[in-house]
């Protein structure tokens, strides 16, 4: 039989400001920072990156001024330094940007001796992972509600600064409710183990204004199988609800419905807010689910040009 754990509460990252979390804290997530970096390593993908000169707020580069120009568009204190002329060219701002969440809460402790890894540790690994991975392709990408979208070559190590420091997040199975911008595109990862009817209504609230997105659905293989018989005692890791069964073999049939139903229910709610879902067991490496989002990501950007 499949034996299961729900880590200690610091193991969730939520840095929450106790010193007795800041070692742990300040151990665990460089390992994985590391381990996201070595996946995006490895990725093979397509995208090509749209990050170009045109109008708009953001630096991007400087390059040698071309006769002709306007002399208006010359960085006098940039060509000051060598005696050449430069000029200041910002980046094209109708280029996508990626606005990155992760599931933090109490069910993304969950592990079994299945799994590779822990739900939440792999769902920061691919998070990383697709946000080095997206900078080096020329996307922006920033951490919804608290980081704002960069091209930053040091992406997943700010993004993992944003989620030790953030004591709002933590407890949340869902992201904020904000309306993103139409060509931002929203990538949220967790286990959406919540009321569809809760879904419905971040979703919505995020695609409200033409955004539309990626869903990482995050799956422990015991969370799918219910592999239990005999006497087991199921114990809800939120409100502390224990529940005793003689006969675990003959709840599993109905349990495997009721999931299979809820995440039908999921993929209808997805794909009328244009999200596509992509399902990533703990058992399986973390390169499949980051190569098939970043595939998905890709045939949208062929679409759009």
């Amino acid at each position: 039989m499949a034996r299961v754990e729900v880590l200690p509460e610091n193991s969730r990252f939520p840095g929450l400001g106790e010193a007795e979390l800041a070692h742990d804290l300040a151990t665990r997530l460089p390992r994985l920072v590391l381990e996201a970096r070595r996946v995006a390593s490895n990725l093979t993908h397509g995208i090509h990156g749209r990050r170009r000169a045109g109008p708009g707020e953001s630096f991007w580069q400087f390059r040698p001024f071309d006769s002709g120009e306007a002399a208006t568009r010359i960085d006098w204190r940039r060509s000051a330094r060598d005696g050449k002329l430069y000029v200041r060219e910002r980046e094209w701002e109708a280029a996508q940007t990626i606005e990155l969440w992760i599931d933090r809460s109490i069910s993304m402790a969950y592990a079994s001796d299945l799994a590779t890894a822990p739900k939440v540790e792999r769902a920061i690994v691919l998070g990383l992972a697709l946000a080095e991975a997206l900078v080096t392709a020329g996307e922006r990408v920033g951490y919804m509600g608290r980081l704002s979208p960069r091209a930053s070559r040091r992406i997943g190590e700010q993004i993992a600064q944003t989620l030790a420091s953030d004591t709002q997040d933590v407890n949340s199975d869902l992201p904020p409710h904000i309306p993103l911008k139409r060509r931002s595109e929203p990538l949220i990862i967790g286990d959406f183990l919540v009321a569809l009817e809760q879904v419905e209504k971040t979703i919505a609230s995020i695609a409200s204004n033409g955004a539309y997105g990626h869903a990482i659905l995050i799956v422990d293989p015991v969370e799918e199988t219910f592999p239990f018989t005999g006497q087991t005692e199921l114990v809800d890791p939120e409100n502390g609800a224990r529940l005793y069964l003689g006969d675990a073999a003959s709840w599993g049939a109905e349990y495997r419905q009721r999931i299979a139903a809820h995440r039908d229910g999921l993929r209808e709610i997805f794909t009328r807010h244009g999200f596509t879902m992509t399902i990533h067991h703990t058992d399986r490496p973390a390169s499949e689910a980051a190569l098939r989002v970043l595939t998905l990501l890709a045939s949208r950007r062929g679409r759009d040009d």
